[in-house]
């Protein structure tokens, strides 16, 4: 017998146990045990015919949910089921916010213990022995407020996505998806898109000048000519690129004309120098969102990747010999910190910095999210005199650089802020044009304080601080100084800048979407969902984030406003704080007041006028729009009604904003006309065509007519990225033309040895095997042992990772009648089976590979081939539950 503790992951059980006496048993329910059901097949009998069945929410009967075990969870449930039928106690120990007291909540009405057993929630926010030992020492029940809470965002969420996806679905494309913050998400990536669509670029000139001291060099840019300030980025308006300030704007013309003049002049003079003294305060320390944020900007992971690296760290490491928890829970809206790690930061700091740089007392940070729901600390290491160098041998080289960013930030939030004096510049020359002012700006530091430990960019203890100064030689005013060097530059003004995960983050933050919980995975789900696609670290809106987000705000303004979406958010933690029912925030979003009309009824109300969602990008000379439409097969441009010779597609690499309405009209018309060709054929000596589709540019062969009249397909081969189609010269469109190349045959497998070019580039291929080459040129005239060196190689994955090289063969029969390709026999996971290439059979159990011979390897590839695929086992529903509860 003994007290039962339950926690969600493998990771999290095993570093408790280490903390726990005999007398405990520590098990995970490996995530969420039960969920709404998420197809047909998951709704249980009883409930296939009614109405709501599909919802997996009774919207008749106040919004019961119907519940139910996925298959992938009931081994988990079984044995949790198992192991609670023996136990003294139950210990509830999942994460201490709303997602985790659900999971306790979901695990309590599945086990459904004895009368007499006690039943106990405990929460820690670090996986310590001193936060374990604490927690058991002040359990609490379930919080039926919170799991209301994080059970009615499941059902809204449900709701949402279940309405209007298939809206979507009619109007838009095949399984698109709704969501309650996901398109809200896809909104602003959207909004941020337009913006660019209607910027205008302006371009403005300037003069920069190298002047020289008694002490050194500086620079300094033109700020003023004859007393009237000369135009820069700042003085034009972010939206439509229009000068909006009453300042000179200089041409390219007057802009040389300037530099000649001022590179004749001979008197260059200090007119005045300003010197400020100002301070620059430590960063707060890490909350989720902020995290998720530097994670992106300094590390370059994806929001997901750093709450799976800080999920890691939070659950434990072996560190000498012992798996400790090295951070504190990485989901929390708050920026406090505990006592213990203020005194811990403390004396790191005296240690490495010395006394001058500890602040006379701790400094404390009051969270600023509105409505933050968690109630723990801020993101810091469990123990700060655990530097980052000190157990660097202990972790892999991303949890190494998100643990060292973590103890930096939480050093430098407890440290003096930096003390600078930032210096301004003014230099005047006189010209025939009148007086040009150039000015240059420095920044020196005095005490580095914080940068220290936390140096904003490079975040490199060792950086030296002169790297964030900007140092200026000493000047006086009414010094004369020297031109080294003068140019005029030309400065074309930029649209708003793209999304980025951090800024993403941050701006679902400011607007109150979402939580610190959702954040990561909201920027998964956009682009797992194709509404918006990742180039280098912008995140771009597609063409289907356009239609949908158009249709949403055209008919359903509200599911997609900020404004509304937070209010939601706030109405969820009144609901935590026992301040309002969940029961009438459900029926008034689904069912709708007097007043205003629900969900249900605006779709079932709007559904049948709503319009196929198009984005304008003008009219063509005739007067006649141009659109582009997402349709099933993809995003196609149209002008006027459509139909032949008036659509295009739209290449997949197009960003919205780059896509301008006369290079749509090329599209309709290049496709109307048809290709010229590029060239011929050297082998058939038929024509060749450059043609665009979904994944790039490729070149066409032309059939003949026979071939036309037999249905051959034409040889196509896809053209590098690297090359422009009216830029081929002879010689390269015949290297092109050999693809697909074989090059061979492989000796040892007896499979043919083939160069391609494929949508990422050049490889080279043999059978399930292939590897890429560096070069396409290479790829034309690669030979046969040079590819084979190559397939042999451990395999380079895109991410720059190295996979693990193929299994050698246990046994090989290379000539078997009746097979083209040798049969070999191989070790797999069930044990050894034999195999063509095509068909794996099973050694039958006894039979060695050793006594193997080919004929009864021929035999038992035979069999199988002529018993075709496994059937699928079915397997009877069970762990079905259906919860009922008054509101």
């Amino acid at each position: 017998m003994s007290k039962l503790v339950i926690v969600e992951s493998p990771a999290k059980a095993r570093t408790i146990s280490q903390f726990l006496g005999k007398e405990y048993e520590v098990l995970a329910s490996f995530g969420h045990v039960r969920d709404l059901p998420n197809s047909a097949d998951d709704i249980p009998a009883e409930y296939k015919k009614q109405k709501w069945a599909k919802l997996g929410v009774n919207v008749e009967n106040d919004f019961e949910p119907l519940y139910i075990v996925p298959d992938d969870k009931r081994r988990h449930v079984d044995s949790l089921k198992k192991a609670s039928k023996g136990a003294t106690e139950l210990l509830l120990a999942t994460d201490e916010d709303r997602e985790g007291e659900s999971i306790s909540w979901h695990i309590l009405q599945l086990l459904k213990p004895k009368k007499g057993i006690p039943v106990r929630r405990i929460v820690f926010h670090e996986i310590t022995p001193e936060a374990i030992r604490e927690a058991l020492r002040s359990p609490r029940s379930v919080d039926e407020n919170l799991v209301r809470a994080q059970e009615t965002r499941r059902i809204l969420d449900r709701l949402y996505g279940y309405s209007l996806s298939p809206l979507l679905w009619k109007k838009v494309a095949p399984k698109l998806s709704a969501g309650r913050v996901q398109s809200v998400a896809v909104r602003l990536t959207v909004e941020r898109e337009r913006e660019r669509m209607r910027f205008m670029a302006a371009t403005y000139w300037d003069l920069e000048a190298t002047l020289g001291a008694t002490d050194g060099q500086f620079d300094a840019r033109l700020t003023h000519l004859d007393g009237k300030r000369v135009a820069s980025g700042r003085n034009f308006d972010p939206e439509s690129g229009k000068l909006v300030d009453n300042v000179m704007l200089v041409s390219e013309e007057l802009a040389g004309k300037l530099a000649d003049q001022a590179k004749a002049s001979k008197e260059w003079v200090v007119t005045a120098v300003e010197t400020t003294p100002g301070q620059e305060k430590p960063p707060m320390p890490f909350m989720t969102s902020t995290l998720q944020q530097e994670g992106n900007r300094k590390l370059r992971f994806p929001s997901k990747r750093t709450m799976q690296i800080a999920q890691q760290l939070y659950e434990g490491i072996a560190v000498g010999g012992q798996t400790v928890g090295l951070i504190t829970y990485m989901r929390t809206d708050s920026l406090n910190l505990a006592d213990r790690a203020l005194t811990e930061a403390r004396e790191v700091i005296k240690n490495l910095y010395g006394d001058e740089y500890l602040p006379a007392k701790p400094v404390k940070y009051k969270t600023k999210s509105k409505g933050a729901q968690e109630a723990h600390e801020a993101i810091r290491p469990t123990d700060l005199s655990r530097r980052p160098q000190d157990i660097k041998k202990y972790l892999n080289s991303e949890q190494f650089a998100l643990y060292e960013l973590i103890w930096k930030r939480t050093i430098a939030c407890q440290m003096q802020p930096a003390k600078v004096n930032r210096t301004s510049v003014t230099v005047r020359t006189e010209v025939p044009s009148g007086a040009l002012d150039f000015a240059a700006s420095g920044k020196t530091i005095v005490f580095p304080g914080f940068l220290r430990a936390y140096v904003e960019g490079t975040d490199d203890p060792e950086a030296e601080i002169e790297g964030q100064e900007r140092t200026l030689p000493a000047v006086k005013q009414g010094q004369h100084v020297n031109l080294i060097e003068l140019d005029t530059q030309s400065h074309t003004t930029r649209p708003p800048a793209r999304y980025t995960e951090a800024s993403l983050v941050k701006k679902l933050e400011e607007e109150g979407v979402g939580r610190p919980s959702t954040y990561a995975s909201i920027i998964s789900t956009v682009q797992d969902r194709g509404y918006v696609v990742k180039k280098g670290n912008e995140l771009i809106p597609t063409f289907t984030a356009f239609a949908v987000t158009t249709l949403l705000e055209d008919h359903f303004d509200e599911l997609v406003d900020t404004r509304f979406t937070a209010t939601m958010e706030e109405n969820l933690d009144e609901i935590a704080d026992g301040k309002r029912s969940w029961v009438a925030e459900l029926k008034e979003f689904y069912l709708g007041t007097p007043e205003h009309p629900g969900l249900d009824a605006q779709i079932t109300a709007k559904q049948a006028d709503i319009p196929f969602p198009n984005v304008e990008l003008g009219t063509d000379p005739s007067g006649q729009p141009v659109v582009v439409r997402v349709g099933r097969y993809g995003t196609f441009v149209q002008r006027g009604e459509g139909g032949a010779g008036n659509t295009a597609n739209v290449p997949l690499d197009i960003a919205p904003a780059d896509l301008s309405l006369e290079q749509a009209l090329a599209m309709i018309d290049n496709k109307a006309a048809g290709p010229a060709p590029i060239g011929t054929d050297p082998e058939s000596g038929q024509s060749v065509y450059k043609r665009s589709g979904r994944f790039g540019d490729y070149l066409e062969v032309a059939l003949t007519e026979e071939e036309e009249k037999a249905g051959v397909k034409p040889r196509r081969v896809t053209l590098p990225k690297e090359l422009v189609s009216a830029e081929l010269d002879n010689e390269e469109l015949t290297l092109l033309l050999r693809f697909p190349r074989v090059v061979g045959r492989d000796p040892d497998t007896g499979s043919e040895v083939t160069a391609l070019i494929g949508q990422y580039g050049p490889y080279v291929k043999s059978g399930t095997e292939s590897r890429n080459i560096p070069d396409w040129r290479e790829a034309a005239e690669i030979d046969l042992e040079t590819a084979l060196q190559l397939l042999a190689a451990p395999k380079i994955t895109r991410g720059g990772k190295t996979m693990a090289a193929p299994r050698a063969a246990l046994k090989e029969f290379s000539s078997v009648d009746g097979y083209a390709t040798p049969i070999r026999v191989m070790e797999g996971r069930y044990g050894p089976y034999v195999t063509d290439g095509t068909v794996n059979a099973t050694l039958p159990r006894g039979t060695s590979p050793e006594t193997l011979t080919p004929e009864m390897a021929a035999e038992l590839l035979k069999a199988k081939a002529a018993a075709g695929p496994a059937k699928k086992k079915s397997f009877a529903r069970r762990g079905t539950t259906k919860t009922k509860r008054k509101a």
